[in-house]
């Protein structure tokens, strides 16, 4: 594996880090003392320009090559929140914070690019600027929106952006990308459906909203067969059902239902809404009732740009075992989707082996990934801004 060198030097460091970030996790916004120890780090390298509270808690700091003839900047991501997981995972180093984890990786992402900022200070072997992005709230925030919002990509001129995660079941030190839909939009929507509540042994009398609501989550179902191409992907996933009955003998006057709905097209992420109230709302009224959808957009379609995932692939293919170029999308959502609806770029996905999956408790981020994921950020600036 031909990773540079001085990431295998520094493997032992990077990974304190990452132990260090793991025993300590933190949720969503609330990532102060992740942020704190991410800018105490980029400062201990030389960096300068580090600016922290960019989207409530995310850092970004630059790194300036040795020249800037090219103008070019290039933003490098990495995401720093957990999750409210209890850790099962057995490590020395679980978490110290009963109820939260680090479940996702995030601990090693940022404990990676903080390692790829170490080797671009010391050697600045680019032309350009590195702008590094350590981003809170990913998992459910929409920290990458929040970022975006502050101005992140015209205050630090930011051209291309690129951010990678890891994936368990495929092998460490085997990258894996495709150009165009990576991971699927997520959207939600709740329907409240209203009857006539009444006594089970009389019926007629009511408007029995769990048989309506019962109708309506088989109906929503029928959305993707009979109105989705085949060949492409949607999901739709009523997750809760709940009435305010709590009695064997009483038809219930209100039910919610709750779901998501997950496309990798964003033609069918746009109709999606249309049809959940069509098919709620006639349902209902088939039956005399009413039915209230509340639709609730969630992260868009995560969409890598062709000529920068060939960018990506050029520098995976330097520093890796092997590269799988068109691996089949999956129907999470990432919220790095919102930083490539500004700019174009990549994301890519890191080998980590044969553990548990992202967000279960026994979940374990493989810290042998880590020379492999540095060399990937730190090549990819080397190709994409090499020096005159």
């Amino acid at each position: 594996m031909p990773i540079k060198n001085r990431f295998a030097e520094m493997q032992r460091e990077i990974t304190a880090w990452r132990h260090h970030l793991h025993e300590n996790p933190e949720l969503l916004y609330e990532v102060h003392k992740t942020a704190a120890f991410v800018q105490e780090q980029l400062q201990s390298f030389g960096v300068t320009d580090v600016t922290p509270g960019i989207g409530r808690t995310g850092v970004v700091a630059v790194i300036e090559g040795k020249t800037n003839i090219s103008g070019r900047v290039i933003g490098l991501r990495a995401d720093m929140d957990a999750l409210p997981i209890h850790e099962a995972s057995g490590v020395d180093y679980a978490s110290k914070t009963p109820g939260l984890m680090h479940a996702c990786g995030h601990d090693g992402h940022t404990a990676i690019l903080l390692g790829a900022a170490k080797y671009l200070s010391e050697t600045r072997n680019f032309d350009g600027k590195v702008v590094l992005i350590f981003q809170p709230a990913e998992e459910g925030g929409a920290g990458a929106k929040a970022m975006c919002d502050d101005g992140l990509m015209e205050r630090w001129g930011i051209q291309e952006v690129y951010g990678l995660h890891n994936m368990p079941g495929q092998p460490v030190g085997e990258f894996a990308i495709r150009p165009g839909a990576l991971l699927a939009s997520s959207d939600e929507f709740e329907i409240k459906v209203t009857g006539k509540g009444g006594h089970a042994a009389a019926p007629h009398d009511a408007i029995d909203t769990t048989l309506v609501a019962s109708q309506i989550v088989v109906s929503l179902h029928s959305i993707v067969s009979r109105n989705v191409d085949p060949v492409k992907r949607v999901v739709l996933t009523v997750g809760t059902f709940e009435t305010d009955s709590t009695a064997s003998n009483v038809i219930a006057h209100t039910a919610k239902l709750q779901g998501t709905v997950r496309t990798l097209d964003t033609e069918y992420r746009a109709e999606a809404e249309d049809w959940v109230r069509r098919v709620a709302t006639s349902t209902a009224e088939a039956f005399g009732a009413n039915a209230e959808v509340i639709w609730s957009p969630g992260y868009p379609v995560t969409i890598n740009t062709d000529t920068e995932t060939g960018y990506a692939i050029e520098a995976a293919r330097a520093v890796g075992a092997a590269v799988d170029e068109n691996t089949a999308p999956i129907m999470p959502s990432e919220d790095f989707s919102y930083m490539l609806e500004e700019r174009p770029g990549a994301y890519i996905f890191l080998g980590n082996g044969d553990t548990a999956m992202c967000h279960h408790p026994a979940y374990v981020f493989d810290d042998e990934a880590i020379p492999l994921g540095c060399s990937w950020f730190a090549e990819l600036v080397e190709r994409r801004m090499p020096t005159a």
